[in-house]
């Protein structure tokens, strides 16, 4: 296990630095170059030369990716130019709440999707498996936000049963240890601020895991009925083994490597994807951020976020190579 996990990892290295390459001829052909995105397209030359000085563009083109490379390799993403501060400690501020976003969208999805795909495939043809079937290509086809609209106006607004925005009520004075609104409340044992966060959270998050648990319904359904007829499992029911034996092992356990690669990949996405959501219920976290950096050209702040994503994706991707080797360990002599 640990010779995989050494291996994925010195995988990575070219990984980001093929998208660092990437990162930084981008910027190099932005229309006018960085000075002119930074300063509005009004911007005369000789501020624009000023700018260049200043950021060491004009420099070689070596001199200036390595530069480049060094900074990010020190976590110093530069400065936003919209909110004056480091791009690092913007990333730091609001991301927790993406994650917590990001976490409950995905374990509800997985709750739900797996045992719910599972069974559609084990009564196949019957009223739970269409109704599986009926309910993920509703939730793939409904737009998030759309859906968040509905979910705020229907419990919050009419129902008042859950908060319609923010992370917490203001009214509220929470500790903050670690960023993450639930775990602080926790370990400080202020737990009405945990549950204050965790009612916050609902609403968003239900409507951030809609198209990830159609997807994984449905993935889970296919594999458990591909892999229910395999000669293995009829070889298994012969030999007379208990039937939670057989879907356990034989069935469930096979089915999961595809579910698996499925929610790294969504898990991924709804880390870089929740601005809509984040956007309908004011959440405050990445998303939001990205959305107003996007509308105002903060470049820094762009390149942060792809660099930071980047760096996310591929952990994700090694932690589903750990979770393949535990589920199939012939993975691991690859």
């Amino acid at each position: 296990m640990l010779r995989l996990v050494v291996r994925r990892l010195l995988q990575l290295i070219p990984t980001l630095l093929g998208l660092s390459v990437l990162l930084f001829l981008w910027l190099d052909r932005l229309p006018g170059g960085p000075a002119s995105a930074i300063l509005g397209e009004k911007a005369t030359e000789a501020e624009v030369a000023r700018i260049n000085r200043a950021l060491g563009l004009d420099q070689p083109v070596h001199v200036q990716y390595w530069r480049f490379l060094k900074r990010i390799a020190e976590l110093d993403l530069g400065t936003s130019t919209q909110t004056g501060q480091p791009v690092w400690d913007e990333f730091v501020l609001r991301f927790p709440a993406t994650v917590e976003l990001a976490l409950l969208g995905i374990l509800i999805a997985v709750a739900v999707g797996i045992p719910l795909g599972y069974l559609a495939a084990r009564h196949r043809g019957g009223w739970l498996d269409v109704t599986a079937v009926s309910g993920s290509l509703v939730g793939i086809c409904i737009p998030v936000f759309f859906l968040a609209l509905i979910l705020k106006q229907l419990f919050a607004v009419e129902l008042g049963i859950f908060p319609s925005y923010g992370r917490q009520d203001t009214g509220i004075d929470a500790t903050s240890v670690t960023g993450f609104a639930v775990l602080d409340g926790v370990l400080t044992g202020e737990f009405d601020a945990a549950w204050d966060a965790i009612m916050h959270l609902i609403l968003p998050s239900l409507a951030l895991s809609s198209i990830p648990l159609a997807v994984i319904v449905r993935m889970t359904r296919a594999s458990v009925l591909e892999v229910q007829d395999e000669d293995y499992v009829r070889t298994a029911e012969a030999k007379g083994l208990k039937r939670s034996v057989v879907r356990g092992r034989h069935v469930l356990r096979n089915a999961m490597l595809p579910v698996v690669t499925a929610v790294g990949l969504l898990t991924g996405s709804l880390l870089s994807g929740a601005v809509l959501t984040e956007s309908v219920f004011s959440f405050g976290g990445i998303g939001s951020f990205i959305r107003t950096a996007i509308n105002g050209r903060d470049y820094p702040v762009l390149v942060g976020f792809i660099m930071f994503i980047a760096l996310v994706y591929v952990l994700i991707n090694l932690l589903v190579d750990v979770a393949y080797s535990l589920i199939d360990p012939r993975v691991r002599v690859y």
